[in-house]
């Protein structure tokens, strides 16, 4: 397996991040940039011209990750195997019904013969995240790993682009399949965020749209909580996520706020927030955060057995970079030292990870959290 990194500024156009590889045929290229960017399109038709043999597959992003660096402009990622089979599609959110339907959708329309992987990238802010991780791994068979991310769009949150061999465009979902049993992945997802206040049992909710918890509005206890930040709802939402406990001994999952409506009172988060469940504010731990980082990408290299990946993928969430503000690179620093000098970083700032917790986990829709995926061939 080769890499190859190019990355895109204004002030300078195309730049390689690393040594040109003879005879270098990549079947598939990962491309990653702010919204403003991609509309450019004739930087795709550039990235075509570098690897014209190539599927392109990306999205817009709330930042880029290339090596250590954090940006905001277009990183390519070009990824060669030497014994893996790519497969892709994507799909518009007008041809489903809903986020459920789209998972199903797409997993009956990928071929599962020697499927060992699946990376999905989706619209990040008219999907349901949950519901789309749950139909995915409905149709798919046991023991299919999936992987991916929400696409981002900085701190604007007004339209985010997904793209499988097109143009970028907004209401998109693109899915990537890795076929081959020499092919490994490993993966990790792990947040960093402290709890407080009391543990309030969610007494309405629909999806992703929460009303009320111990039967008081859920915008007003989020605003007693949140004090001077209230006034910046939904943006300052990100310094306190919602911890969701199904049952009594589940693993908690992490919601981020999307949106409020004062009128009925209402948060609508990423994934779903269950009528029934148990949640709890979280805030901010810088410290706690990085400890986050490391932790994904210790677990995500349980799968090589003491080798090096050639590539990971980091997917990373808006709000652990707008909480560590000019320490965050210090997490993904943290990251390509646990990783070692041979393996090629690049990821994104997104609005929600898609993951297992770890090896043997069923995925899961994740905020907040640091989501690494590693790529090896033996």
């Amino acid at each position: 397996m080769r890499v190859e990194q190019k990355i895109w500024q204004e002030s300078g156009g195309w730049h390689d991040q690393s040594p040109r590889t003879e005879g270098f045929l990549p079947q598939v290229v990962l491309v990653f940039g702010t919204r403003k960017c991609l509309k450019q399109n004739e930087r795709f038709a550039e990235i075509k011209g570098f690897y014209p043999g190539a599927h392109i597959f990306g999205c817009s992003t709330a930042g880029e990750i290339c090596g250590t660096r954090v940006c905001d402009t277009i990183v390519v990622t070009a990824l060669e195997f030497e014994h893996t089979r790519i497969e892709g599609m994507q799909i518009k959110l007008n041809q489903v019904e809903n986020a459920l339907q789209a998972g199903e959708y797409i997993a009956a329309s990928l071929p599962v013969k020697d499927l060992s992987h699946v990376l999905i990238l989706s619209d990040g802010l008219k999907v349901n995240g949950s519901d789309l991780v749950r139909g995915l791994t409905s149709g798919l068979p046991s023991g299919i790993s999936i992987t991916g991310g929400l696409a981002g769009d900085g701190g604007y949150f007004e339209e985010t682009l997904v793209f499988w061999d097109a143009l970028p465009e907004p209401d998109t979902i693109a899915i990537l399949g890795f076929y081959g049993n020499r092919l490994k992945i490993g993966y990790g997802s792990m947040g960093g965020w402290d709890p407080f206040g009391p543990e309030r049992l969610i007494t309405r909710s629909v999806g992703n749209i929460l009303y009320e918890m111990d039967g008081r509005s859920a915008l007003e206890l989020y605003k007693k909580y949140l004090g001077e930040f209230a006034d910046g709802l939904p943006t300052t939402g990100v310094f306190f996520p919602l911890s969701i406990r199904n049952h009594e001994g589940a693993r908690s999952v992490v919601r981020a706020i999307l949106a409020v409506n004062e009128e009925d009172q209402s948060l609508t988060f990423a994934g779903n927030v269950p009528t029934g469940a148990y949640a709890r504010l979280m805030k901010a731990n810088s410290g706690r955060l990085i400890e986050g980082a490391i932790y994904a990408a210790q677990t995500s290299l349980t799968a090589g057995k003491g080798s090096f990946p050639a590539f990971a993928l980091i997917i990373s969430c808006f709000a652990r970079r707008v909480v560590l503000g000019q320490m965050t690179e210090e997490e993904i620093e943290e990251v390509a030292e646990i990783m070692g000098s041979e393996t090629v970083l690049a990821g994104f700032y997104s609005y929600g990870e898609i993951s297992p917790f770890s090896i043997g986990e069923v995925a899961e829709l994740h905020n907040q959290t640091m989501t690494i995926t590693t790529f090896w061939e033996d």
